[in-house]
């Protein structure tokens, strides 16, 4: 049974009508008697309308969130600062619940913390996603068993905790309470740090491609898998890169270390060395991709 109560909202409100956003319509769709969503893009909000994913949809934010009880920012973390610092604590109501899903948070829930007192703010990351993007590619199921990452600001009361909770639990999802700051160093070390090694990765390959090209031809499943987070849309990483640099360049400079032992252990062609060294560190993997399965 919830400890929370079930999740309602008259008029949910989500800022940025993308696969995050529209995903979120749909998961939330029996539990708000009316979505408005809003979005710059004029297509994004055809499409959201026609397929009933929203029952409205404009591109002007204070004629969206005026009237809203919940709202959801659904954009680039850099953008989401930008709303919440110059623009949408004099649009809401007392009392409104204000989420984001932001990859960061401790920028965000800073700027949340100085909204006007009344409005229940809170910073959200759902661990969830696709290689897809926008509109089009909305999924009801997106945040179903996913981790849903709550970080509490100065304008986070106890019920803003328990409403938030209990919009986690309407979408599915597994939340998971921590401060911005330790949730921003662990992303850095699962989720940014993958990205800036799969950059590095391609670049050296591309590098390599100009002495000999068939090192395109003989690419296959090692290279797609461990390349796959250098495709990702450059604007959102650049917003996340930016808003998380501390954290980020600690474990790079951790990752330069392990890189430096392993190669000195390359160096000394000492098999025996290499592979007591590798041993805990498949061992690592292999216990987690275990408890994946089994969660």
């Amino acid at each position: 049974m919830s400890m929370t109560g079930e999740f309602s909202s008259k008029q949910l409100t989500i800022v940025g009508l993308g696969l995050m956003g529209g995903s979120l319509a749909l998961a939330l769709r029996e539990h708000a008697e009316r979505i408005v969503g809003i979005d710059p893009n004029p297509e994004a909000r055809a499409y959201a309308i026609e397929q009933g994913i929203v029952d409205e949809a404009t591109d002007q934010l204070q004629a969206g969130v005026s009237q809203a009880d919940t709202v959801i920012l659904c954009a680039p973390v850099t953008t989401v600062i930008d709303v919440v610092k110059n623009r949408i604590g004099a649009y809401l109501r007392s009392n409104t619940l204000l989420i984001d899903i932001g990859s960061t948070k401790k920028d965000i829930c800073e700027v949340m913390g100085r909204l006007p007192i009344g409005i229940h703010a809170i910073g959200g990351h759902p661990m969830t996603g696709k290689e897809l993007s926008g509109i089009t590619a909305s999924d009801k199921m997106l945040y179903v068993q996913r981790p849903f990452v709550l970080c509490s600001t100065r304008r986070t009361t106890p019920a803003t905790r328990i409403r938030a909770l209990a919009l986690v639990e309407a979408l599915q999802a597994l939340p998971i309470e921590m401060d911005a700051a330790r949730h921003d160093r662990v992303v850095a070390a699962i989720s940014h740090l993958p990205y800036l090694l799969s950059i590095s990765l391609v670049a050296t390959v591309a590098a390599e491609a100009e002495n000999d090209p068939a090192v395109w031809q003989l690419a296959a499943g090692g290279f797609r898998d461990t390349s796959r987070l250098a495709g990702s849309d450059l604007k959102m990483m650049t917003d996340i890169l930016s808003t998380n640099t501390q954290a980020i360049a600690t474990l790079l400079a951790m990752f330069r270390v392990q890189m430096g032992l392993l190669e000195t252990k390359l160096i000394s062609q000492d098999s025996d060395k290499l592979l007591q060294a590798l041993a805990p560190i498949r061992e690592a993997r292999l216990t987690w991709a275990t408890r994946k399965t089994t969660t």
